[in-house]
């Protein structure tokens, strides 16, 4: 159990990472931009490569206001060079590999050959 889970789905995708040979992801990253300014908190990731999972429950969806929230979230860490992995419950049940591939092609997209996953 990882304190930092904000949910039993976040701490199952820690272990799913873990299970596959990844190294531990931080949890609860505070992303700052380049003036120290807040931009976000990922759920889990990788600081140093800026990688972020970030698992998106059902209001991420379904509540409009968040949806818009989260595309202007996304967009700003994207324009401070972070690669964000979006999962949702559907992939954790029943495309783990998914996930997998797509935490594998970040990190080579960093040019990190060496991890296990």
């Amino acid at each position: 159990m990882d304190a930092g889970a904000a949910s039993p789905q976040e701490s199952r995708t820690r272990l799913l990472l873990i299970d596959n040979g990844f190294p531990t992801p931080e949890t609860q990253i505070v992303v700052l931009d380049e003036r120290g300014t807040f931009v976000a908190r990922v759920d889990m990731g990788y600081r140093e490569f800026r990688i972020a999972i970030e698992y998106d429950g059902a209001q991420h969806w379904t509540d409009p206001k968040q949806h818009t929230h989260d595309i202007d979230r996304l967009a700003r860490l994207e324009s401070l060079d972070w690669i964000v992995i979006r999962i949702s419950a559907a992939h954790l049940r029943t495309h783990p590999q998914v996930i997998l591939t797509r935490l594998r092609n970040a990190f080579a997209a960093r040019g990190v050959t060496k991890i296990v996953g």
